[in-house]
């Protein structure tokens, strides 16, 4: 089994101050606009300042923060894997990058997975080496 969470440190570094920035703006001055806009933030950064993928003997999947966003796949789904490095410009979140999803909260290490159907996603990791390992040993079985 494998399961590792990275978080997304930058992400909450400069997101946390405006949100409480905000936070205390809209206390202050009890605008309806204002409050709404922290609420939204808030449950991004909750949303979105963590990255988990796992890995069992069936199949691997990722998700973002408390698990509302998630995917999975069967390794009987994949038809490859490989270690790649995203370029700094594909940022982090949710992302279309030309061939297909991006999923990331931090760094530019990734996995790229090839699914049967055609289509392309990248899960970011700050541990490439040992999901590759660990997938590949699952996908040989």
């Amino acid at each position: 089994m494998y399961k590792h969470t990275q978080v997304g440190w930058y992400i909450l570094f400069f997101a946390m101050p405006v949100v409480l920035i905000l936070a205390f703006a809209s206390s202050v001055t009890s605008t309806a606009y204002l409050l709404i806009t922290v609420a939204v933030l808030a449950a991004a950064l909750i949303m979105f300042c963590t990255l988990t993928v796992f890995a069992d003997n069936v199949e691997v999947g990722f998700y973002f923060g408390p698990g509302i966003i998630r995917k999975k796949f069967l390794y009987s789904d994949i038809e490859s894997v490989t270690q790649v490095r995203n370029h700094w410009l594909l940022g982090w979140g949710i992302r279309w990058f030309g061939r297909g999803w991006l999923y990331n909260v931090s760094g530019l290490d990734a996995i790229e997975l090839k699914l049967n159907s055609g289509k392309v996603l990248r899960v970011g990791t700050d541990e490439p080496e040992r999901l590759m390992a660990f997938l590949r040993t699952k996908m040989a079985q």
